[in-house]
């Protein structure tokens, strides 16, 4: 009879848990009874206390208790045999443990954010995206905790953070702090002004990292088999040597005879391709704007690669003059305000001296209203000419995007669909170009 009554106390205590999570999540007043009840099966089944405290982040749960790590990493991803039957006592462990990542990232509260809580925040979104079996950083986030984090930077005094070397210095660089960071460039002058930049310069070099990694995988450009291969060791093609002398086996002797060796071509084709990157840098492409700027100054690193990068709204910039350095490129955007995509494709167009050779992505969510008409029937001419025309929707870590439906049937009909948002889908789409 013993055993029942252990499940139904198991069950009991992850209710409680739960029950408080939720409880916390809507009515940031304390529940006397649920804390209450709550610190009894945290300090009963072996937790630290800290644990229902809102103030004590996750990483000072796991410095004082270094074992939690461990459990919190994977806590609540997807399990192959989540439906077999799981020990009770380790589910209240997984309750208690989940409740306090969920509410220090989902419990903001209101009022101004301080530099050292959002930091908090931040690396407790870090521990939340571990524990649903994600690798937190690299300049990607989930869009939820994305739109968290971009209220709490509203939130902050941010130029006030900046003039103050010490605060600014607990700032994390994020896709939702760069934003406001560039907005707000104009307004900032002196320590804050070079502050912000600092920040940006650490964004945009992190987020590089994990781009040219991708990049990086293949080489540009196609073989040129007009050329001879060299005839040295490091270019033999063994396996091709073999089968084309596959007739030359000698059963008897167990011997291949070789009567003629088989190279590699290595020489690459001369003829530099050209990328011209056109980015809508409106309100809405943000994203876009920072990961394709930081792209682009990939692509240019390569060899035989000719990269030109346009921004634009209502007016359009030529950003290639600082293509290889996107924190440059990034301090010359003007974020905000509308597009006018022809006005675009004017300064793109004559940028095309070898359509064959080209490729041009437009990355934009192609609201273009009464403009819509003349900017399609430029990008159809464009695409008629020979260039690889590739319709980008938004590029960001989430792969979230929206666009024009008007756009997209047309695109689909031209044989040119709007590919996902997604940025190793557009790295992808480039390799397959250029390789």
């Amino acid at each position: 009879m013993s055993e029942p009554i252990t499940a139904d106390l198991h069950d009991n205590r992850r209710q409680v848990l739960y029950w408080r999570l939720l409880a916390r999540l809507f009515d940031p007043e304390e529940q006397p009874a649920l804390e209450t009840a709550s610190l009894a099966v945290v300090e009963d089944i072996g937790l630290p206390s800290g644990l229902l405290d809102p103030q004590t982040s996750v990483d000072s749960i796991v410095q004082r208790h270094p074992e939690l790590a461990a459990e919190i990493d994977g806590l609540m991803a997807p399990e192959p045999d989540a439906d077999a039957a799981r020990d009770r006592a380790a589910e209240v462990r997984r309750a208690a443990l989940a409740s306090k990542v969920l509410l220090n990232v989902f419990a903001t509260g209101s009022g101004t954010v301080s530099a050292g809580q959002l930091a908090r925040w931040q690396s407790d979104a870090g521990w939340l995206e571990r524990a649903l079996g994600e690798n937190p950083g690299g300049g990607r986030r989930d869009p939820e905790l994305a739109g968290i984090e971009a209220e709490l930077v509203k939130r902050m005094h941010l130029r006030e953070v900046l003039a103050d070397p010490e605060l600014a210095a607990k700032l994390t660089p994020s896709m939702s702090l760069i934003e406001q960071l560039l907005r707000d460039k104009s307004n900032l002058s002196g320590v804050a002004l070079a502050n912000a930049k600092a920040l940006i310069r650490r964004y945009v070099e992190e987020v590089a990292d994990v781009l040219r990694t991708q990049v990086e995988k293949s080489t540009v450009g196609e073989p040129d088999r007009s050329v001879p291969p060299k005839r040295v060791f490091r270019n033999l093609d063994l396996d091709r040597t073999i089968w084309k002398n596959l007739t030359n086996w000698s059963p008897e002797e167990e011997r291949l005879y070789v009567d003629r060796l088989y190279y590699r071509h290595t020489a690459r084709r001369t003829t530099p391709q050209r990328l011209v990157v056109v980015v809508d840098q409106s309100g809405s492409m943000v994203d876009s704007m920072v990961n394709c700027t930081i792209l682009a100054s990939i692509f240019a690193g390569l060899p035989k690669v000719d990269v030109h990068l346009i921004a634009y709204d209502t007016r359009a910039i030529d950003l290639t003059p600082w293509v290889n350095d996107p924190f440059e490129a990034l301090l010359r955007t003007n974020l905000g305000g509308g597009n006018d995509g022809p006005v675009a494709m004017a300064m793109a167009r004559p940028k095309i001296t070898d359509p064959k050779d080209t490729v041009m992505v437009w990355i934009s969510d192609f609201y273009e209203f009464d403009r819509s008409q003349p900017l399609f029937e430029g990008i159809e001419a464009v695409h008629r000419s020979g260039v690889k025309f590739i319709p980008v929707g938004s590029v960001t870590s989430s792969g979230r995007q929206e666009v024009n439906p008007w756009f997209r049937e047309r695109f689909k009909a031209l044989g040119t669909p709007v590919i996902s948002g997604h940025i190793d889908k557009l790295v992808h789409e480039l390799k397959k170009f250029l390789a």
